[in-house]
């Protein structure tokens, strides 16, 4: 295997990693953030919370595993394109401690998307995908 092929494969688990992790906080942390979530006048928190963890949970591990990366990608894609806006709005928080903390968030997310975005035109299988 290739340099190239271990710094990809690495990428890939440290990405999906993430994903992964954050999406057992939510079912963790479900009572919690869908309070938050309500906060920000999200429509059913709770199950969008669910809901959101599941995405991130199978798009996160479809990202390590390299089965169905697309799928996979496009299920980040959909939690980080939904998510974003509506709970990192730092242009409406009037606090400015919690407002650098929803701009930072808001950056982190819109850089991730920006990595799954590069990762969906990856030439497919990918090294050491556990599936084609």
């Amino acid at each position: 295997m290739e340099p190239v092929d271990i710094a990809f494969v690495v990428g890939r688990i440290l990405l999906g990693g993430y994903f992964v992790v954050a999406g057992v906080a939510h079912f963790r942390n479900a009572r919690m953030m869908s309070g938050y979530a309500a906060s920000k006048n999200v429509p059913v928190p709770m199950a969008a919370i669910l809901a959101t963890g599941a995405l991130l949970v199978a798009g996160g591990a479809s990202i390590v595993t390299g089965i169905l990366p697309l799928v996979g990608l496009a299920m980040i894609a959909v939690f980080l394109i939904g998510v974003t806006p509506t709970m990192h709005d730092f242009w409406r928080v009037k606090d400015p401690m919690q407002r650098v903390a929803e701009r930072v968030n808001f950056q982190k997310n819109t850089a991730l998307l920006g990595a799954v975005i590069a990762l969906a035109v990856v030439p497919r299988p990918w090294t050491l995908a556990l599936a084609p």
